[in-house]
């Protein structure tokens, strides 16, 4: 199976609603790698790599997040596939 590797900019109401952690949670669950860090306008960014339907689960379950969120737009651009995660983790 492809290893795939996308960058994700997740905009609405996104932080303060447990999007950081429940995205680890996810992408975890799903063995994707990689990291999801708050931005200072508001925003939330996703680095994933994996599997390419696993990646493509996680890019799925962003477009609502969890319960509390409300997700506007995700802006979502392909990367080359690099390998240099060893797991998902919340960047600060």
């Amino acid at each position: 199976m492809a290893e795939v590797r996308v960058r994700l900019i997740i905009e609405g109401r996104v932080q303060g609603v447990w999007f950081r952690d429940s995205t680890r949670r996810v992408a975890n669950s799903l063995g994707v790698t990689g990291w999801v860090r708050n931005l200072p306008d508001g925003n939330v960014e996703v680095v994933a790599e994996g599997p390419k339907e696993q990646v493509r689960q996680l890019v799925e379950w962003c477009h609502k997040g969890p319960p509390h969120a409300r997700v506007t737009n995700v802006i979502e651009s392909a990367e080359p596939y690099s390998g240099e995660f060893e797991n998902f983790e919340i960047r600060f």
